[in-house]
This record gives structure tokens, C-alpha cells and sequence, in this order.
């Protein structure tokens, strides 16, 4: 979205590192670990690119939707 906040873009790197680097990766010790992050944001320094939206608003919104009826339903 045009108008996120520099928060929301934060979060969204983190996100993307989480995905790449520490849920994939097998690291045997906290070196190990802090090198391949190094790594890891060498690269992406060295090769920077815009985050790309692969959904649509209706998208998320209709899952939005969908979610938010699936929970009022719940019984709680």
C-alpha cells in the first residue's frame, strides 16, 4: 500500500528474514546463526528490492471477511 507506515514496511522485512533465514535454516550455534544473518542482509543490501503485493484489496478483504465470520460464529 502507498500509504503504509515505515512500521508496517519494518515489520514486513523482519517477516521476510524470519521466512528465509531462521524457519529454514539449520544453525548448530549463535555464531553460526549471526553469520548467516550477516549474510543474509549483505545480500540484501547489495541487492535491494521493492516488496511486492501479490494480492489484491478484494482479496484480502474478502479473507478478511471470511475470518471475521468464522470467528463470530465461534461460540465464544
Amino acid at each position: 500500500p502507498t500509504s503504509a507506515s515505515w512500521l508496517n514496511l519494518v515489520e514486513r522485512w523482519f517477516a521476510e528474514l524470519t521466512q528465509t533465514k531462521l524457519k529454514r535454516g539449520v544453525h548448530r550455534s549463535v555464531q553460526a546463526l549471526e553469520r548467516d544473518i550477516r549474510t543474509w542482509l549483505a545480500d540484501w543490501n547489495e541487492h535491494p528490492g521493492p516488496f511486492v503485493w501479490t494480492k489484491t484489496a478484494d482479496e484480502i478483504l474478502d479473507k478478511v471477511a471470511a475470518y471475521c465470520r468464522r470467528i463470530s460464529d465461534s461460540g465464544h
